[in-house]
């Protein structure tokens, strides 16, 4: 888990959702940093980084696609 690789960044778990069932579907191993924290205390996102989508190196490219076609094809907007 030392070596993933930051490729988005959230304010609240509800903005990756559908997010991370896709990313299950496509067996991208990742997880999201600070999802505890921020869950426990959600105003002070910001002040944590915000929670923090992580991949391995290798699926990288993939993991930005599946979030580039979510944000193009959906009304759900992914910051």
């Amino acid at each position: 888990m030392q070596n993933y690789v930051t490729v988005a960044i959230f304010t609240y778990a509800s903005e990756y959702a559908v997010l991370e069932h896709l990313l299950q579907q496509a067996d991208i191993p990742y997880i999201f940093e600070n999802e505890t924290m921020i869950s426990v205390l959600p105003f002070h996102s910001n002040a944590f980084g915000g929670i923090r989508l992580k991949v391995h190196p290798e699926f990288q490219n993939e993991a930005k696609k599946i979030i580039q076609d979510l944000d193009s094809t959906a009304n759900l907007k992914i910051t």
